[in-house]
């Protein structure tokens, strides 16, 4: 048992300080279970063929579907044109919105979806955009508890429920409870809410959402475009763009390749020089092997691009002003600003440190810091919060920093330039979404077989293609639920659960079950502001199932705390990646959502406290 509480409150320890990433934390976990023998190998590794995470797995690729053919895009931005003027009709259409939305795709994935939107809303309405983000968020934490795929701790109580040889929870079973908070979180943050809200501005690159045209002509890039010419005896015929280090030597970015075609032999090269007439554009990557005639079109101060002309034997050649001025913002490739969260992993560190261009696949052409007005050198620069980077580079890898949303905010709305790529699809989208949902709701197939078959009809119909699908699948999420479930199992082994039953039991069971689910829910609540939900239930609800049990009572409302209660990270930004999503965007401080959240979690424990006796009698 003290094996069990020392591994468990590490993993607690680390979880909440994020000294080490939670997924590495959670599979510490496995392997010390495994290592001191509390778990046999089969059962350490049962989490990952769980149903619930097979479950999850699969409606992440469904999600990302909905959002790669811009289907959660289109119904959002419909439903946010009947918002009207009103602020606190906004308010109340952008909580409803995401969270229709957030019960049946990921809330992460709403809120990122929507976040652009609502910022620009803001602008255009002279509203604050810290009256209108922690809304949004909000709603998408409660959107979550209204059906069974809306959170991950619905599917973990629910399986637990199975594995118990009870009756799990259906698709609906949460609706009415989930509604009816949805609905006083709404009415908290119109009436209480609204007045606890601050009335800050945004960070000052946030106040004006501007185009990539805006920020070429802002940044003077075109100041700083240039052509070289690979000469017949240059060094660098046959050399890769890796080799030839223009970044790492010079600070040179290498935006585009133009090379001759057969057509125009090499002699013709210098009558070419401001067509593109006879050239292949070529998009370069670290593999590209550059040959002689190439033109390759450059970014970088001017003394830089005559060292590394001279250092290679390039000819500096005249620019084409439009046609090269084209190469930095395409339907393919694009600019954005991207602003350093707060807990960032790259404050502190250089880009060459992170290895920002081969991790991210971007080029950063710029650092602005406020309050700096000279320009700061991107080798040998330490990033800070509140930096934004000028990166370039293809559409879909730029939209794919929003996977790191405890890292970055990206600036404005790059998905509008790049749309949604399987756009055509979207009533096939629509469609296979529909059709899960009605096979669950009808209990036709079970939770995991429907989102499984769902997940492939996706795929098969070319919703999103297959490296989509997996790069849709939030796999930090699906190792810490994998690995932390066999916790559960070594706590009861160990009779840890019995224990912490009976001291919640006798403590609070002579006044009777609605005390212990009041315990459970605040126990619950205290927890998920530090941990994830998904790890709050994995560790909380075997406590519930066994207290019911204890106390001789029907375990459903109990178990029906646990999943609501996990889902109410509004307390902390931590809590919950919807909440670090905003906190940027809308320049809120961490007390900020204590200030609004605390108080809306003490209503919700009290409307739950009189709704789930009713709803689920013990």
């Amino acid at each position: 048992m003290w094996i069990v509480l020392f591994i468990l409150a590490a993993a607690i320890l680390l979880f909440i300080t994020e000294w080490v990433r939670v997924d590495i934390v959670a599979l510490s976990v496995v392997v010390a279970l495994m290592l001191t023998g509390l778990l046999t190998t089969t059962e350490a590794l049962a989490g990952f063929s769980n149903p619930a995470v097979l479950s999850v797995a699969a409606l992440f690729v469904v999600g990302g579907a909905v959002l790669q053919t811009g289907l959660a895009d289109m119904i959002g931005r419909r439903i946010l044109v009947i918002a009207g003027e009103s602020e606190a009709r906004l308010v109340a259409v952008i909580m409803i919105a995401v969270a229709l939305l957030s019960a049946v795709i990921s809330s992460t994935g709403t809120v990122a979806v929507l976040l652009p939107a609502i910022i620009s809303l803001a602008q255009r309405r002279k509203i604050s955009p810290s009256h209108l983000l922690m809304p949004l968020s909000f709603g998408a934490l409660l959107g979550g508890s209204t059906t069974l795929i809306g959170t991950p701790p619905n599917l973990i109580v629910s399986d637990l429920l199975h594995q118990s040889g009870l009756q799990p929870f259906g698709f609906f079973d949460y609706t009415p409870i989930g509604l009816l908070l949805l609905g006083s979180g709404i009415a908290f943050m119109l009436s209480v809410g609204r007045r606890l809200l601050p009335d800050r501005k945004p960070h000052k690159a946030l106040q004006r959402v501007e185009t990539p045209q805006e920020l070429v002509a802002h940044y003077r890039l075109p100041d700083n475009l240039f052509r070289l010419r690979v000469r017949r005896e240059s060094a660098l015929v046959g050399q890769t763009v890796a080799e030839s280090a223009l970044r790492q030597r010079f600070s040179l970015t290498l935006l585009e390749i133009l090379r001759p075609t057969e057509s125009h032999p090499l002699t013709a090269v210098r009558d070419l020089l401001n067509r593109s007439d006879g050239f292949e554009s070529i998009r370069p990557s670290a593999t590209t092997e550059l040959k002689a005639g190439d033109v390759l079109i450059v970014q970088g101060a001017g003394n830089d691009v005559g060292a590394g002309a001279a250092f290679w034997n390039l000819a500096l050649q005249p620019v084409g002003a439009q046609e090269d001025e084209s190469v930095l913002v395409t339907e393919e490739i694009g600019l954005a600003e991207v602003l350093l969260r707060p807990r960032s992993s790259l404050v502190g560190k250089t880009l060459v440190e992170v290895n920002f261009g081969q991790r991210f696949h971007l080029t950063v052409l710029g650092i602005n810091r406020p309050g700096v007005d000279t320009l700061l050198d991107l080798k040998t620069t330490p990033l800070r919060f509140g930096d934004i980077l000028l990166v370039q580079g293809a559409w879909k890898n730029i939209l794919a920093l929003r996977e790191y949303p405890t890292d970055f905010v990206v600036m404005g709305q790059p998905e509008q330039m790049v749309g949604a790529p399987h756009r055509a699809k979207a009533g096939l989208a629509l469609l296979i979404m529909a059709g899960m949902l009605v096979l669950l709701v009808t209990n036709t197939l079970p939770v995991t077989t429907a989102s499984l078959l769902a997940a492939l009809a996706v795929v098969l119909t070319g919703c999103l293609s297959m490296d989509e699908a997996y790069a849709s699948i939030d796999w930090k999420s699906l190792v810490l639920i994998a690995s932390m479930l066999p916790m559960s199992l070594a706590m009861e082994r160990v009779a840890l659960v019995d224990i912490v039953t009976r001291v919640l039991v006798d403590g609070l069971g002579s006044l009777g079950p609605l005390a212990v689910l009041g315990g459970l829910f605040l126990l619950t609540s205290a927890f998920t502001q530090v941990l994830s939900n998904t790890a709050t239930t994995v560790l909380i609800a075997p406590i519930a199932l066994a207290a019911a049990q204890a106390l001789a009572v029907r375990p459903f409302a109990f178990m029906m705390a646990v999943a609501i209660a996990a889902s109410m990270g509004m307390a902390s930004p931590v809590a919950s990646p919807v909440n670090t999503l905003v906190m940027g965007a809308g320049a809120y401080r961490f007390g900020d959502y204590l200030k609004v959240g605390g108080p809306l979690i003490l209503l919700i424990i009290v409307i739950s406290m009189v709704a789930l006796p009713l709803l689920w009698p013990f």
